[in-house]
């Protein structure tokens, strides 16, 4: 997606109160970015923690702000200077994370961003991003933007079907329809079952709904979506993501807050940091059971 978000911030860069910072990323993807922008494009260098306090300072002043890194280096490095710096003074910085989830696989647990945004949303005043398709990024970008406080915008790899014709944006969407199960993926995962999920028959098919926005405070669920919920066999969620904070548990907690039971709930999410081996993000999911064909199997045996 990072070509994608290139050509989203190229059009916004027009704004000349518009600052972007990289922690010395983005080789091979954003140098139109640098070009249109010049000056207001800096490098701030492997130094991810002053890069945040630089931002926080810069949107004080009224820029607008973008912070961009990998995904646990934009997060994890500089938490401090996030909660300080920027929710605390309900600051409008973007902060962007490349490779998302597993997205930098073979890299190893260092470079697993499965703790991201359970983490974020802990502060106040955060807002998180989910692109499910590359084409999201021209919507998600302006969205972002427009964040009344702090914004994070995971950044993945668009994983749809040869030939599918992606829907208009939106921050829910249903993507199959059936009579099976409701699933709800976060991001790109989302993708990655509909080939799977459109070759079952209507009756088992699931209705798999793709969801790019949380928390659900600022996103709530659409009617048809909780039509769906009090009506199904069964409620999956599936992230990649680890299951402590993550949109699992808001999902459950949302549930039980409205008084409805789902006959059968269903987690699907992130089991580890760390494998025997190390792979790619295909092989990471698998371990994890995040893969298509396992959540089938999973629906099956509830």
């Amino acid at each position: 997606m990072r070509l994608q978000f290139c050509d989203a911030m190229v059009a916004r860069s027009t704004d000349p109160k518009m600052v972007f910072l990289t922690g010395d990323l983005g080789f091979m993807a954003l140098e139109p970015l640098q070009q249109a922008m010049g000056a207001r494009f800096i490098n701030a260098g492997v130094a991810e923690q002053n890069m945040v306090s630089v931002a926080a300072g810069l949107s004080r002043q009224g820029f607008d702000v973008w912070a961009y890194s990998i995904a646990p280096f934009c997060y994890a490095r500089p938490f401090e200077q996030i909660r300080n710096d920027v929710a605390f003074h309900k600051l409008p910085v973007r902060l962007v994370g490349n490779g998302g989830g597993y997205g930098y696989g073979v890299m190893g647990p260092t470079h697993h961003a499965i703790e991201d945004y359970g983490v974020l949303l802990c502060l106040p005043h955060m807002s998180v991003y989910v692109p499910v398709f590359d084409e999201d990024l021209s919507a998600l970008v302006p969205r972002a933007g427009a964040a009344p406080g702090a914004a994070y915008l995971r950044l993945g790899r668009g994983e749809k079907p040869k030939g599918y014709a992606v829907p208009p944006y939106a921050p829910w969407r249903q993507l199959t329809r059936g009579s099976g199960a409701v699933v709800i993926a976060v991001g790109p995962l989302a993708g990655s079952y509909l080939e799977a999920f459109e070759a079952l028959p209507e009756s088992e098919r699931p209705n798999l709904w793709a969801v790019s926005e949380l928390p659900l405070e600022h996103n709530p669920m659409p009617d048809e979506l909780w039509q769906q919920i009090t009506a199904a066999p069964a409620l999956c969620v599936a992230e990649e993501h680890v299951r402590r904070g993550g949109f699992g548990s808001e999902v459950a907690l949302h549930l039980a807050g409205r008084g409805h039971a789902v006959p059968r709930f269903v987690h699907l999410y992130a089991l580890a940091h760390h494998y025997e081996r190390y792979g790619s993000q295909g092989w990471l999911r698998r371990q994890s059971g995040l893969d298509a064909s396992a959540l089938l199997a999973r629906l099956a045996s509830v």
